[in-house]
């Protein structure tokens, strides 16, 4: 069973994910393990060689685990946290632990191996969206879990270790330190000023229009003020929204503006490595009017060193407001 540790201090927790660490594949480079015999466990009729499907887009006279589908939920083969189990609890000294109990799935966008979320059509890009929906809405019922992260690893860099597009979800019996001081951030804002920081700067960015990407109806695309990394876009819905859900029941105008970023990376940087993160608002807080969900991309063009890791600061290159014009220029 996997554990959780908590640093006494830095506050943070570490996941020791010891089955993982049994597999000598994880052990291996990333370019070694795409090489491998050129087989892919996620392409179109393969499915038996991945487990069996947690969800599918497909129709009506295909069964489960066959051939067919457009989009497919399944269970990731080395969890780093563990299904089955109950949530315990315990100390040692000054040390706090609990069992690794959890989830972690991966959402595989497209049965064909080529293509990228910013060239899969715009359906299958909002198909994604909904599957992210729906896996959040059936965990959540899970009253062990507190937080599900949804994110993506995209190309070697960024450390995806399958070149075929997908992305991840983990479901924690915490809320990760990252998300919490967010939201710790934005309720002292709130409870100061009873407005909503993340409305507030959208509404600053696009009276300025100086880091702003792109907009449309529901959604606006920036680059944040004190961006982390080059590049480093924002996308946030333009109303206050704090969980994740579809507005006016669609995701047509959010997969439109991020496919629409993403294109706009792949032109300005030609085709970089990115991660992208969901910030939402944890299971027992969904509905709150001081924290605004969002999407956080993060292109992987720069390696932090020591000073960045030892002190805590980012070092970034390009000014969000360039960053945000050469994209805003891009042609796509």
């Amino acid at each position: 069973m996997p554990e959780l540790r908590k640093d006494p201090i830095s506050g943070k927790w570490v996941i020791i994910s010891v089955e993982r660490g049994k597999i000598p594949a994880d052990f291996v480079s990333p370019s070694q393990k795409r090489k491998a015999n050129g087989f892919c466990p996620f392409c179109h009729g393969n499915e038996h060689t991945a487990p069996p499907e947690i969800l599918a887009f497909r129709p009506a006279s295909t069964p489960p685990n066959s051939p067919g589908w457009t989009l497919r939920v399944v269970p990731n083969k080395f969890p780093v946290l563990q299904i089955h189990g109950d949530l315990h609890k315990k100390g040692e000294g000054v040390f706090d632990m609990m069992s690794g109990v959890g989830a972690h799935e991966v959402i595989i966008e497209t049965p064909e191996h080529q293509l990228s979320l910013s060239n899969v059509s715009q359906r299958a890009l909002e198909d994604t969206l909904w599957a992210y929906f729906f896996r959040l809405t059936d965990l959540k019922k899970d009253m062990r879990f507190k937080y599900a992260l949804i994110f993506k690893n995209e190309g070697e860099v960024a450390g995806a270790t399958l070149e075929h597009s997908h992305s991840q979800l983990i479901a924690l019996p915490i809320v990760p330190k990252t998300v919490r001081e967010e939201m710790d951030s934005c309720r002292k804002y709130y409870d100061s000023k009873e407005r909503c920081l993340f409305c507030d700067i959208i509404n600053q960015e696009l009276e300025t229009g100086k880091r702003v990407i792109n907009e449309n109806d529901g959604y606006v695309a920036i680059t944040p003020f004190a961006s982390r990394d080059p590049f480093e876009t924002w996308i946030l819905p333009k109303r206050h929204e704090s969980n994740f859900a579809p507005l006016d029941k669609s995701f047509a105008s959010f997969a439109e503006i991020l496919q629409r970023t993403l294109k706009q990376l792949d032109r300005v940087l030609d085709s970089p490595p990115y991660n992208f993160i969901l910030h939402t608002s944890p299971f027992n807080e969904e509905v709150n009017d001081y924290y605004h969900w969002h999407l956080e991309i993060l292109p992987r063009v720069t390696k932090r060193a020591g000073f960045e890791w030892g002190s805590g600061f980012f070092i970034n290159p390009t000014p969000p407001e360039e960053a945000a014009k050469f994209m805003r220029e891009a042609r796509i």
